[in-house]
């Protein structure tokens, strides 16, 4: 230990964790903000894409619990055939 003088009885300083300016605090608000905003464009994504017939099939069937709602039966007189 230096020879610097420090009283029993000022503040206990420490240097808290951090890289560069990102402290943990920082990081976790960052993140929760940033998955927020995530999470909105990808439902206004699946929102406006839910009308083309190939988003349908291949990502919002396949949903467990609601896959069922996409679900586009044909009905025998639209048949060409």
């Amino acid at each position: 230990m230096s020879n610097v003088y420090r009283s029993l009885y000022g503040p206990k300083l420490k240097n808290g964790l951090h890289f560069g300016p990102w402290t943990p605090k920082l990081l976790t608000r960052l993140g929760v903000t940033t998955g927020a905003f995530g999470g909105v464009a990808l439902f206004t994504v699946i929102f406006f894409a839910e009308g083309v017939p190939r988003v349908r099939s291949d990502i919002l069937q396949k949903i467990p619990v609601f896959g069922s709602y996409w679900v586009r039966e044909i009905p025998a007189s639209d048949n060409p055939f």
